[in-house]
């Protein structure tokens, strides 16, 4: 039935989870390629057009008489971009700039994303319910989740956005504290 024997069963396993290592690949050498990272697109590029070509070249022969194969590579390539998805946002490669809008404890955000180490730029502005401030700064993707948890415990309803940031022209990164645990270890060395 559906030219399903075990042969093209364990065929369409490997091409599937092949394609879904391609795709994954792909989606990140993707955003590797937008944020200018050429020598990351150029690798994860090599790799992924490598993988497709071996997964063409055992599929195609075959799938007119097994047409399940076409089944597994497109349950495949779906897949990937799911899970390239999920890995990129896992890595989250790149800086955003954050804008904080808030009329609660402003000052207390900026004081402790500053106490963090990175450098807070305050706006004044006027909103619909009267005066706001808003808090403008780069960070890593992989940090916001941090900073935003910030603002939300000193103020709950405050408005925030995000933006890829493009060019930065001096990065400033948060200063390190004392190294701890291996990073200690190896320091010493």
């Amino acid at each position: 039935m559906f030219g399903l024997d075990t042969d093209t069963l364990l065929l369409g396993v490997a091409v599937f989870l092949v394609r879904i290592v391609d795709v994954s690949l792909g989606t990140i050498r993707t955003i590797s390629t937008v944020q200018g990272r050429r020598m990351v697109a150029f690798a994860l590029g090599l790799v992924e057009v490598s993988l497709w070509l071996s997964v063409m070249a055992a599929i195609v022969p075959r799938v007119a008489a097994q047409p399940v194969l076409g089944v597994f590579y497109a349950l495949g390539f779906s897949t990937g971009n799911v899970t390239g998805i999920l890995i990129e946002q896992r890595i989250a490669l790149g800086h955003v700039t954050l804008r904080i809008v808030t009329r609660v404890n402003p000052e207390k955000i900026a004081k402790e994303i500053r106490n963090m180490g990175f450098p807070v730029t305050e706006f004044v502005g006027h909103g619909r319910s009267g005066p706001v401030k808003e808090l403008l700064l780069v960070c890593k993707r992989r940090e916001l989740r941090r900073i935003l948890s910030i603002a939300r415990a000193h103020s709950p309803e405050a408005f925030y956005v995000t933006e890829p940031a493009g060019v930065i022209r001096t990065p400033r990164r948060p200063t390190m504290q004392s190294p701890t645990g291996w990073r200690a270890i190896i320091k010493k060395k």
